[in-house]
Parts: structure tokens; C-alpha cells; sequence
């Protein structure tokens, strides 16, 4: 039975202008130690700075192992959800979103789907990839491993540099094996990038 391994990270602590800031290079960095003893074959990033510069500082410690930019990892907004099934919460969130927009998203999405939530096909070999993305796009991701309605992204959050797993095997449904686990990093650098009323 293939399995592909997928690891899905939220790029490390940005300033205001998106840029990784210090202590954003060293949750990348933590994130790369704990890697490091996996067989990865590939590193794949967000064409944003802040994901490209996340990817590489985590590389350092993956020596030989490609890095390259993909571009459904970009920043998006996956599915925007009618007034019936928005909950309070975000009542105002999607203002100003128009149906371009929308049809944009959603098409990123389906192309993140396509290419990173495929079942390997018999006789395929393992593989072991790692995604250096933002919030929404791994939100989007978990939520179809869980098999849950779209609208459910907006339920999941996740902390820079938290690590997801989602194992793809011939002929099972996706198996969320872990998310948003900060367990490599001080506690001083967790929870960054998840609203402080929320930060347990």
C-alpha cells in the first residue's frame, strides 16, 4: 500500500508587510530540526515572502532536498459561504468579496486539492513532502481530508510553523494524523499568528 505524506506548516511570525521576522526565521528553523530526520523528497512553498523565506530557513537543515514554489499554496480564501450557513461569528468577514473573487478562490482550491490531496496509485512509491503554506490553504486541505462541508475551514486555525500531517493511502480515506502541533517550539514562540483572546 503507497503512502504519501504530506506536512503542512504555516509559514514563521511576519511583520506588517509580510516579511518573516526574526523570530519567525527561528520557528522556521525549529521546524527544519524536527524534520530532519524524515526521508523528504520535497519541499514545496507559497509564492508569498514570507512562505518562500520560511521554506528556505527550514531547508537548511533537509541539505540535498528540493525547494521549489507552488502556486495553489498561495494566500487564499478557499470557499466563501452563503448567508445561510455563515456562522455570527464572521458575519462581516466576506464583505466586499464579489463573485469574482470568489470564483478565483475557489478555483485556486480545487487546483490545491488536485494536486496535493491525490491518492497515490498502486505500486507507487512512498513519498514525503512538506508544504510551506498560510492558515487557509491548510484549513482547506484538513477539512477535505475530514471529508466536512466547505464551510468548515473557517473552523480551523493554525499558529506559525504548526505542523499538520495528512497520509494519503491506496484505497483509504485521508488520515489526519496530526495538527497545528507546535511541540518544537519554546513556549515563548507558540500560538503566534492566532488572535491573543484565543492563546491558551
Amino acid at each position: 500500500m503507497a503512502t504519501r505524506h504530506l506536512y503542512l506548516a504555516r509559514h514563521g511570525a511576519a511583520d506588517a508587510f509580510g516579511e518573516l521576522k526574526e523570530s519567525g526565521r527561528r520557528q522556521a528553523a525549529l521546524l527544519g530540526g524536527r524534520l530532519a530526520g524524515l526521508p523528504v523528497g520535497n519541499i514545496w512553498h507559497s509564492p508569498l515572502p514570507r512562505a518562500v523565506a520560511s521554506a528556505h530557513e527550514l531547508a537548511r537543515y533537509l541539505p540535498g532536498v528540493p525547494v521549489a514554489e507552488a502556486a495553489e499554496l498561495v494566500d487564499h480564501v478557499p470557499y466563501v459561504p452563503d448567508e445561510a450557513e455563515l456562522p455570527r461569528s464572521w458575519a462581516g468577514f466576506f464583505d466586499g468579496y464579489d463573485e469574482a473573487e470568489a470564483a478565483a478562490g475557489s478555483r485556486v482550491a480545487a487546483a490545491l486539492l488536485d494536486r496535493f490531496a491525490r491518492v497515490p496509485e498502486p505500486g507507487w512509491p512512498d513519498s514525503y513532502e512538506v508544504l510551506v503554506t498560510h492558515a487557509y490553504p491548510i484549513a482547506w486541505l484538513v477539512r477535505d481530508a475530514l471529508q466536512a462541508p466547505p464551510v468548515r475551514w473557517l473552523s480551523l486555525d493554525s499558529a506559525n510553523t504548526g505542523l499538520t500531517m495528512i497520509e494519503y493511502r491506496t484505497g483509504l480515506a485521508p488520515t489526519l494524523v496530526m495538527f497545528n502541533d507546535m511541540s518544537h517550539l519554546p513556549t515563548d514562540l507558540r500560538w503566534t499568528g492566532v488572535r491573543a483572546n484565543a492563546r491558551p
